[in-house]
């Protein structure tokens, strides 16, 4: 068996999924400020009466690395930036506490100017008597030649309780956005360590010592243990449950528009021919411009307990929320409220819901149905037009999806598959105003969670090699060794692949089941007076986000017992 846990805004869903299918679901109500007890709470109402040992493991996705984000929480971090030829990295200054620092390697990973270890030494007792605990070192080409980042972190020894190196988390050569990811770990780790160990100590005294794993914002997921050394990649993992909940479902051709509608945002993707897509760069959240890689995906604050107010004669939905709706005890209309006095949900109470709306239909000089009907249709105009403005900004620019570069005309999608609470009232008004199919998704209430467990272990590995030193370097793999000088870009593809292999197996994949991709594979002479000298070669290889080996979306059951 298989736990599935997601935790949303509102609620927290669990399921358990057997060889037989869904076997148990269950949904907790989340409290922000006690996120691990809801959690908990979501697992021992999903496995009450259930064998410990009949559970194989259990996949989570927690919104607080990205509630910290958003809501501008971060705790202090100490930030070490050396450079090399081109801007200086004085200009990607980020949080408080930034230093730019002496010393500098250059693109083909030679030392062109040392460091000062004075210096270091200076900035180290400096963030002392700061109280900073955690610290971020980065260097320009840290990926080609990580010698400078290690260095710098062994100077900085034992003062620190984390620090994280900006080689080790990313394989790419974008500077700046190095920086914020490595920051972003540094950032989100103390918070991601609490849950990591409440986590683990509380299911093992509870008898459910079982392998964990955690959802990544690509769809995938990864050991709960390698989660420490990556706390930044639960960043936006919630959304991409969404989307890998809805893709067992999805037609194969074709683009489909997703919809997780909760209670508190609306989370929306796009499959192309049943595949998601990937930000080609790396997510966005808040200020920060990163190379974690993502799913691309969109949240705006519209959801079933969104407040609904109006100005002036406008009706607006969101981006707020004050709790339940009014129906069930709560302190401002919603669209629930609507769908009760519309006859369209049977929960909570009717006459609540009928005096909270009261006010907006005098507003709107209409009688309560009236005006509940235009929430409705308020709410759901606000979606499609979200929406509207993602499928625009992804048309602008280059479509990659989880396997390749996407080139095909314009996306315009003529289908759509709805999740979450409400997704049958949705579908129902949302089909009179899309041109095109919307169908609601399988165990819509729970389908997020239902995403959490069938996600497979994804990874990623980036390889530089130059043949005129006769090196290949894996950086975020500790990998440095000698090639041949006939080392060609097939070669660089197999050890690519080879390092992929086992960095999947060490975060938790199945050896038997590894869908394994080169996805950017080049080269280039490098030229010396009027001879070329060596080459140099970049292969980057995945393995495809997607759903474990056996899952069957038409019977709905596990159909291995290896899972």
């Amino acid at each position: 068996m298989i736990i599935g846990l997601d935790v949303g805004g509102t609620h927290t869903d669990a399921v358990l999924i057997s060889q037989k299918g869904l076997a148990k679901e269950v949904k907790v109500p989340t409290d922000e400020s006690h996120l691990f007890q809801t959690v908990l709470s979501g697992i021992e109402a999903v496995t009450e009466g259930v064998d410990p040992a009949s559970i194989r493991r259990a996949v989570l996705s927690t919104t607080l690395a990205t509630n910290l984000v958003v809501q501008q929480k971060l705790p202090p971090v100490g930030m070490i930036v050396s450079g090399g030829p081109g801007i200086d990295p004085k200009h990607y200054r980020i949080g408080d506490h930034y230093y730019a620092i002496k010393g500098a390697i250059d693109h083909r990973g030679r030392e062109i100017e040392g460091l000062d270890v004075s210096e270091i030494t200076a900035i180290a007792d400096r963030m002392k008597k700061e109280d900073i605990r955690y610290v971020a070192v980065v260097g320009k080409f840290s990926v080609h030649n990580p010698e400078h980042e290690k260095r710098i972190a062994s100077i900085l020894g034992q003062n620190f309780e984390r620090i994280y190196l900006g080689h080790q988390l990313s394989g790419k050569l974008n500077f700046p956005r190095r920086i914020a990811t490595t920051y972003l770990n540094a950032a989100v780790y103390p918070v991601h360590k609490v849950f990591f160990e409440a986590v683990k100590q509380s299911l093992a005294r509870k008898g459910l010592d079982l392998p964990l794993r955690i959802l990544k914002p690509d769809g995938g997921n990864m050991s709960f243990d390698a989660s420490i050394e990556y706390p930044a990649q639960t960043i936006l993992s919630g959304p991409s449950a969404s989307v890998m909940g809805a893709l067992a479902y999805a037609p194969k051709s074709g683009a489909t528009l997703v919809l997780d509608i909760g209670g508190t945002t609306t989370d929306m993707a796009l499959l192309i021919d049943g595949v998601p897509l990937l930000e080609s760069m790396g997510v966005e959240i808040g200020p920060f411009k990163t190379l974690i890689r993502a799913l691309q995906t969109q949240s705006i604050g519209v959801g079933g307990d969104s407040v609904v107010h109006v100005d002036g004669d406008r009706l607006f939905i969101g981006p707020e929320r004050q709790g339940r709706a009014m129906a069930l005890g709560g302190p401002q209309p919603t669209p629930t409220d609507a769908f009760s006095v519309l006859g369209l949900v049977d929960v909570g109470d009717r006459v609540l819901a009928e005096k909270g709306l009261a006010p907006i239909a005098q507003a709107l000089g209409v009688g309560v149905e009236a005006a509940a009907g235009r929430i409705f249709e308020q709410a759901c105009r606000q979606i499609l037009d979200s929406a509207e403005e993602m499928i625009d900004r992804i048309n602008s620019k280059p479509v990659y999806t989880v396997h390749e570069l996407w080139e095909g005309s314009l996306i315009r999608p003529r289908r759509m598959m709805i999740l979450g609470g409400p997704a049958p009232q949705f579908a129902e008004k949302l089909r009179t105003l899309f041109d095109g199919d919307v169908s609601v998704v399988p165990h819509w209430q729970v389908a997020n969670a239902i995403g959490c467990a069938l996600a497979r272990t994804t990874s990623e590995v980036t390889l530089f090699a130059d043949t005129s030193q006769m090196v290949a370097v894996a950086a975020g793999e500790h990998i440095s060794k000698g090639i041949s000088r006939n080392f060609n870009l097939e070669d660089a593809g197999k050890l690519a692949l080879q390092l992929l292999r086992e960095k999947a197996l060490q975060r938790g994949a199945s050896p038997d089941h590894l869908d394994m991709e080169v996805i950017d594979a080049c080269q280039f002479n490098m030229i010396r007076g009027f001879r070329t000298i060596g080459k140099n070669i970049r292969v980057r290889a995945q393995i495809k986000p997607g759903l474990i080996q056996g899952y069957d979306p038409v019977a709905e059951k596990l159909q291995r017992e290896d899972l």
